[in-house]
């Protein structure tokens, strides 16, 4: 997974499923999370506001504080 190819799915999911597109959506942050870490899932939450529109909040880091 890259940064190019999560953007078309994520795109293609809210072209296909509109408001409801948010379960398409969490499988590919959840690919992008694992393949490339925080920064660049907290790149797609605010590139296509995720937060507001779908629930998808930004992480806070790639390493656990607790």
């Amino acid at each position: 997974m890259n940064l190019d190819n999560a953007r078309k799915r994520i795109e293609s999911a809210v072209t296909q499923y509109g408001q409801h597109a948010a379960p398409a959506i969490d499988l590919v942050m959840a690919e992008v999370r694992s393949d490339m870490g925080a920064s660049a899932f907290n790149e797609l939450v605010d590139e296509f506001d995720l937060e507001l529109t779908y629930n998808i909040a930004p992480m806070e880091s790639d390493h656990s504080t607790s």
